[in-house]
C-alpha cells in the first residue's frame, strides 16, 4: 500500500473518530487498528493529520473515545515492551503509538478535569471486570513510562543486539541487563556501540514522547511550593524504573561525547548528514528536565555523597530519591569529570568556532541547555565544581559564557540565557580558585565587539561586564548586582588588571555615583559599595602588580572626593532628582577612546521583529541569592551570621520588595497579587522619595578610608614628578607607582568578605520556567506545544 494511501487511511480514521458521538468498544480491534496498524506516517504526519481543534472537539463531545484511544496506544507500547519488538511491524506498531500519544498529550494536561486521567487505572479494560493481582492496576501513566524504558533498550530496535543474527534465539527483553547496552561510552562504560541511524532516530522519537510525558508542568501555574515535584519524573526517576541507571548514563554519554565539527575535520557537515545531532538535544532536554530538583528544601548530598540531615535521617539512602540526581551527585572518578568537562566545554564553544571559521562545522543551537546541565553540574556534585576549578579548563567554559553575555546583551528574547549566564559566573566566583585561575592571560581572539586590550581572562570578564551595564537592555538593570557582586568576590585575586579594565570599572563608578543616580532609587548605591570593595580588596591584597589600576584613581580622584561629600540636604536631592528627568539613560555611554573592536566581531542586535519569547519568574535579590563568607587567613571559609539590622549596603529596608519586573523581562501575571509590589523606577516614585536621612544612613557606611589615606600619600608624589620632570608621560608615572609600595601606611586590611550563591527556591522555579520555556521554543519541528494553553510562562511576541 502506498504512502499516500496509509496517510489517507490514518486520517479517515481521525474523521471517524471525530464524527463518533457513541463510544467505541475498547475490543473493536479493527476501528483503534487503523491508527497504527499499517501507517507510514512520520511524526510530522501526524501532527499535520490530527489537527488541535479535533482533539479538542474529541475530549469535549466523545470523553469516553478519547480515554480508549490513549488507552489502547499505551497498550500497544506495552505488548512492544514485553514483547521485544521483533518483527518490523511491531516496530512501526511502537512508533506510531509513540507519535500518536506526543500528539495527544499536551491537549490532556491542558485540561484541568482530564489531567487525572493518566494517573488512573482504567476500569474493565482487558479485564474480567474484577480485580486481578497489583500489576495490572498500575495507573496509566505508570505502563506508560515503564514501556517506554524498556524500549529505550531494546535488541534491534533502539540498541545493538549482542547475538549473533541467528532468527531463532532473538534475545529475550526480560532477561538482558541493560547496563550492557549503554548507548556511548563514557562515564562508567568503556564501550563505543558501532553507529547505528535507525537506533538513533528510535530512540530520538521514544525520548520526544519521555519529554512530552513531563511536560504536564508547563500546564501549572508557577508556584515556588517546592512540594510540587512533577509526577512523571518523580516516578520515571525512582527505583520502579529499572533501566534509571543505564537511560541517565546514556543520555548524559550521548550529549558529553558528541562532536559537531564531523570528527575533526572541517566541511565535513556538508557532506554527511548529521543524525546524531537531533538525538543529543532530546537526551540534553531530557537529562536537564529529570534533574529538576529543589535542593535548598531538601538533604541535599555534600561532597561525600552523604546527606547533611539530621541523626534522623540515617535510615534514609544516601542522596535524594530522584535516582538521575543520586547518580549525578555521585559521579568521582576524576576521568569522569574529566570526560564531561571536555565535552561540555567543546559543545559550548562551538558556535564560537563557527564565528571565525564559518560554516567550518555544523552550528549546535543547544547551548542553553548545555549551561543548565552544566549548573546542575556544579550545584549537585560539589566535587565536579572543584574538579573544573582546580584546572584552567574552567577558562574554556568561561570564554563561551562571556561571548554569549555579550552577543545576547542588546536582544530581550534571550534575558533567559543573560541571567544563566551569570548565575553560573555567581556560583564559580564564591570559590578562591576561581578568581585565581582569571589571571591566565587571554590569548585566544575570540570575536567580541569588545575594546582591542592585552591582558587576563580578569580583564575580559570586566570589559564584557562594563559592556553589559553600558549597552544591554533596560531589563537588565536588575542583574547589575550580580555582576559586580562577581567582580567582587574574584577582586582579591587579580594580580593586574590591564589599564583598558581599570579605567572600564572607574568608568562605572563614575556613572553609578553621580547623584541623580543615587538619588532615583533605593537601592542604586548598593553598587557603589559594591565597585568601592572592588577597589579595596585590589589595594589591600593585590597592589603590587596594579599600578594601572592605582593610576586610573589617581586620576578619577575627584570622583572619590565627590562621593566623601555628597551632598544630604533636601534641596540638593530635590535637584539631583530634577537633573534625572532630562537624562533618562541608566547610565551615560562611554565616550572612552577605544574605538577598536576585535576582528570579525558584529555588535549585538536586538531580537529579530515577531521573535517569540517565553516569559521568566523573577529572580531573588542578590542579598537573597548569596550568604556572606568570610575569608580567614589560611584561605578557609567561615559563614557569617546574617546581621539582625540589615546594613544599607546590602539588601533593602524591610517593607520593600526589589524590582522584580526587569529580572524577569516578564509581565508580573506570572506571579501572584501579594508579590507583584515592586519598585522600579516609574512605579514606585509615588511610594517612596529619598530623604537627607536615607542619604546619611548609608553616606556614612561609604567604605573612602583607604583609597583616602591612598590619594593623600600618592598624589603629592605624582604630583611632583610632573612638576620636577615637565612629564605628560604616562609611563613614567606608571613606572614611579609600580615600584612604589604603601606598607605602613594604609589602614589595616578588612578580612576578605565573599558572597557565596546558595541554594533557595525562588531559583528553583527561576530555572524551572526557564528551562521549560527553552524546550518549548526549541521544539518546533513537531510543534509540540504550540497553541497549546501553557500557564507555566507566557508566550510573547518581540
Amino acid at each position: 500500500m502506498g504512502n499516500a494511501d496509509s496517510k489517507l487511511n490514518f486520517r479517515k480514521a481521525v474523521i471517524q473518530l471525530t464524527t463518533k458521538t457513541q463510544p467505541v468498544e475498547a475490543t473493536d480491534d479493527a476501528f483503534w487498528d487503523q491508527f497504527w496498524a499499517d501507517t507510514a506516517t512520520s511524526v510530522q504526519d501526524v501532527f499535520a493529520l490530527v489537527p488541535a481543534a479535533e482533539i479538542r472537539a474529541v475530549r469535549e463531545e466523545s470523553p469516553s473515545n478519547l480515554a480508549t484511544l490513549c488507552y489502547k496506544a499505551v497498550e500497544k507500547l506495552v505488548q512492544g515492551a514485553e514483547s521485544g519488538c521483533h518483527s518490523e511491524k511491531e516496530k512501526q506498531i511502537v512508533l506510531n503509538c509513540s507519535r500518536l500519544l506526543t500528539r495527544i498529550l499536551p491537549y490532556i494536561f491542558e485540561d484541568p478535569d482530564w489531567r487525572g486521567f493518566f494517573w488512573s487505572t482504567v476500569p474493565g479494560a482487558g479485564r474480567g471486570g474484577e480485580e486481578e493481582e497489583d500489576e495490572n492496576a498500575r495507573p496509566l501513566a505508570e505502563s506508560l513510562l515503564l514501556a517506554i524504558a524498556d524500549l529505550l533498550f531494546c535488541p534491534e530496535f533502539t540498541v545493538q543486539s549482542h547475538r549473533k543474527s541467528n532468527v531463532d534465539t532473538a534475545e529475550d527483553i526480560h532477561a538482558i541487563d541493560s547496563c550492557e547496552y549503554i548507548w556511548e561510552a563514557g562515564v562508567g562504560f568503556a564501550h563505543s556501540p558501532p553507529p547505528s541511524y535507525n537506533h538513533d532516530l528510535n530512540r530520538t522519537e521514544l525520548l520526544k514522547l519521555l519529554l512530552t510525558c513531563f511536560s504536564e508542568v508547563m500546564y501549572l501555574p508557577p508556584s515556588s511550593d517546592s512540594s510540587n515535584t512533577n509526577p512523571w519524573v518523580q516516578f520515571f526517576c525512582s527505583t520502579e524504573n529499572r533501566h534509571a541507571l543505564p537511560l541517565f548514563t546514556s543520555l548524559l554519554n550521548v550529549v558529553c561525547a558528541y562532536d559537531p565539527v564531523g570528527y575533526g575535520i572541517p566541511y565535513n557537515h556538508l557532506l554527511f548528514s548529521d543524525y546524531r545531532e537531533p538525538l543529543v538535544e532530546q537526551a540534553a532536554q531530557v537529562l536537564i528536565v529529570t534533574l529538576d530538583y529543589d535542593t535548598s528544601t531538601s538533604s541535599s548530598p555534600t561532597v561525600d555523597g552523604t546527606t547533611t540531615g539530621t541523626v534522623m535521617d540515617d535510615a534514609d539512602p544516601p542522596g535524594p530519591d530522584n535516582l538521575f540526581v543520586n547518580y549525578l551527585s555521585r559521579i568521582h572518578r576524576e576521568e569522569d569529570f574529566q570526560f564531561i568537562l571536555k565535552g561540555v566545554a567543546r559543545l559550548l564553544s562551538n558556535p564560537l568556532v563557527q564565528t571565525y571559521l564559518p560554516n567550518s562545522t555544523k552550528k549546535i543551537q543547544f547551548h542553553q541547555e548545555l549551561l543548565v546541565l552544566f549548573w546542575k553540574l556544579c550545584d549537585f556534585n560539589k566535587k565536579f565544581l572543584f574538579f573544573v576549578l582546580k584546572s584552567s579548563d574552567v577558562l574554556d567554559i568561561l570564554v563561551p559564557i562571556l561571548f554569549f553575555l555579550n552577543d545576547a546583551r542588546a536582544d530581550q528574547s534571550r534575558a533567559g540565557l543573560m541571567h544563566i549566564g551569570v548565575f553560573i559566573l555567581l556560583l564559580l566566583s564564591g570559590e578562591r580558585n576561581f578568581g585565581v585561575r582569571l589571571n591566565k592571560p587571554y590569548s585566544v581572539r575570540v570575536p567580541m565587539d569588545i575594546p582591542v586590550f592585552t591582558g587576563t581572562h580578569a580583564d575580559l570578564l570586566i570589559i564584557v561586564f562594563h559592556k553589559i551595564i553600558t549597552s544591554g537592555h533596560q531589563r537588565l538593570q536588575p542583574l547589575f548586582d550580580c555582576l559586580l557582586t562577581i567582580i567582587v568576590n574574584v577582586s582579591p585575586y587579580l594580580k593586574s588588571l590591564s589599564m583598558v579594565a581599570a579605567n572600564k570599572l572607574l568608568h562605572l563608578l563614575e556613572a553609578f555615583s553621580t547623584t541623580w543616580f543615587l538619588f532615583s532609587t533605593v537601592q542604586n548605591h548598593h553598587l557603589v559599595f559594591f565597585l568601592l570593595e572592588v577597589f579595596n580588596n585590589i589595594i589591600q591584597y593585590q597592589f603590587d602588580g596594579n599600578s594601572n589600576l592605582v593610576y586610573a584613581i589617581i586620576r578619577k580622584r575627584n570622583v572619590f572626593h565627590q562621593l566623601a561629600n555628597l551632598p544630604t540636604d533636601l534641596q540638593s536631592i530635590q535637584k539631583a532628582l530634577q537633573r534625572k528627568k532630562k537624562a533618562p539613560e541608566p547610565i551615560s555611554r562611554t565616550n572612552s577612546q577605544e574605538g577598536m573592536s576585535m576582528e570579525g566581531s558584529r555588535p549585538a542586535a536586538p531580537a529579530e521583529p515577531g521573535t517569540l519569547k517565553t516569559s521568566l519568574v523573577a529572580t531573588p535579590g542578590i542579598d537573597k541569592l548569596t550568604e556572606k563568607s568570610q575569608v580567614s587567613e589560611d584561605g578557609t571559609m567561615r559563614s557569617l551570621e546574617p546581621e539582625s539590622s540589615q546594613s544599607p549596603a546590602e539588601g533593602s529596608p524591610p517593607g520593600i520588595v526589589s524590582d522584580t519586573e526587569s529580572w524577569s523581562g516578564v509581565r508580573e501575571s506570572s506571579q501572584p497579587r501579594r508579590d507583584r509590589r515592586r519598585l522600579s523606577s516609574v512605579s514606585s516614585a509615588a511610594q517612596w522619595t529619598p530623604t537627607p536621612e536615607w542619604v546619611v544612613s548609608w553616606k556614612s557606611k561609604l567604605p573612602l578610608q583607604t583609597i583616602m589615606r591612598l590619594l593623600q600619600v600618592l598624589v603629592p608624589q605624582v604630583e611632583k614628578i610632573c612638576i620636577d620632570k615637565g612629564l605628560t608621560d604616562e609611563s613614567e608615572i606608571l613606572k614611579f607607582l609600580q615600584h612604589g609600595t604603601l606598607v605602613g601606611l594604609l589602614p589595616v586590611p578588612h578580612p576578605i568578605l565573599i558572597r557565596k550563591y546558595q541554594a533557595n527556591s525562588g531559583t528553583a522555579m527561576w530555572f524551572r520556567t526557564y528551562m521549560w520555556g527553552v524546550i518549548y521554543l526549541r521544539n518546533v519541528d513537531p510543534p509540540i506545544w504550540y497553541d497549546t494553553d501553557v500557564k507555566l510562562f507566557e508566550i510573547q511576541r518581540v
